[in-house]
């Protein structure tokens, strides 16, 4: 069964899209239908807002998320109210969302739910760590890259990767867009007592000095760089950046004459919105990033068909994403037949 049993490894595991339609939803169904039959218990949530039968964009159809009996799930007081599945109220949070208190339960019955959960990273990582008061062996945590600013994948132990025609209809462009995401969640970690140390740092742009010293160089954000560049290195040549990195900042940064020894920090890779063609211009010139948090990704899944009609052959895009990625690629359509 592929990739179950990586799954089953880890206390909390994050299914991303790199785009809108490239068949996320279908990935996170084949994975609960999968451990529907596990004796870990399973809990599900949301980035935002899921499960709903029609892309509020596209106006497309879009498969609806299937939770079993024994699952616990959370989603919101309007959701829960709109389930159809039989379900033992768990929790009710004090934390409020736009679409009222999350609610915790265990599914009595199985049936189809939207699931909507928190919109920030604080606000996931602190539910991953409730689940464990129901004796929650794993986390699995609805969400999509193209969300950044509300919730990122690395707040997760491990994830899986959904991408396909609606990023690209041609297959080299899209094994080079997917293996840019690929090449930002493989970034280097720093050494856990820096970690540390940074994490709680919620803003502005830090040196790190030669003697390890934390310096904070009072510069809010990459966007002022240009009033501000004549105090970046004034501390050193490793930087955190708690916000963003643009390509503006990369582009700067790669003309300096001591870029070989620029290292630049950021919270995790979703933090990172230069464009490819940027990004290697910078690693090519010698600069390094690396990230505070990171997570381990374990399959990537491809939907071969767009919503605008294009259908790409699926074992050409399998073998070509494969050779390039050296990690398991899978059709979850082609799956869900066997």
């Amino acid at each position: 069964m592929p990739f179950i049993k990586e799954i089953e490894k880890y206390k909390s595991l994050s299914i991303v899209g790199l785009e809108k339609n490239t068949g996320k939803t279908e990935c996170l169904n084949y994975v609960l239908s999968r451990l529907s039959g596990s004796t870990k218990q399973i809990a599900l949530t949301s980035i935002g807002v899921d499960g709903e039968n029609t892309d509020i964009v596209t106006q497309t159809h879009k498969p609806e998320i299937e939770v079993y009996e024994g699952m616990i799930f959370v989603t919101s007081e309007l959701h829960y109210h709109k389930k159809n599945l039989i379900a033992e109220v768990l929790d009710v949070s004090t934390q409020t969302t736009s679409l009222g208190r999350l609610v915790t339960a265990r599914a009595k019955s199985s049936d189809k739910v939207m699931i909507s959960g928190p919109a920030n990273n604080a606000a996931i990582k602190d539910l991953i760590s409730q689940m464990r008061n129901f004796d929650v062996d794993l986390t699995l945590v609805d969400g999509a890259l193209s969300r950044k600013s509300l919730g990122s994948p690395a707040v997760t132990d491990a994830m899986i990767l959904a991408t396909g025609a609606a990023l690209s209809a041609n297959i080299p462009q899209l094994v080079y867009k997917t293996n840019y995401i690929y090449d930002l969640i493989n970034l280097e970690a720093v050494e856990d007592e820096l970690k540390e140390c940074l994490l709680p740092i919620q803003k502005g742009i830090w040196a790190i000095s030669d003697r390890d010293e934390l310096v904070d160089l009072e510069i809010e954000s990459v966007l002022l760089i240009e009033k501000a560049k004549d105090k970046l290195f004034t501390k050193g040549n490793r930087i955190f950046v708690n916000g963003a990195i643009t390509d503006k900042f990369l582009n700067f940064l790669r003309v300096q004459k001591q870029i070989k020894e620029i290292e630049i920090i950021v919270r995790d890779f979703t933090r990172i919105f230069a464009s490819p063609e940027t990004y290697y211009a910078f690693i090519k010139r010698g600069g390094r990033i690396k990230v505070l948090q990171k997570t381990k990704l374990i399959a990537v899944c491809i939907n071969p068909v767009s919503p605008d009609g294009y259908c790409l052959n699926s074992d050409e895009l399998k073998q070509a994403m494969e050779e390039k990625l050296k990690l398991p690629v899978y059709d979850v359509r082609k799956l869900n037949k066997n």
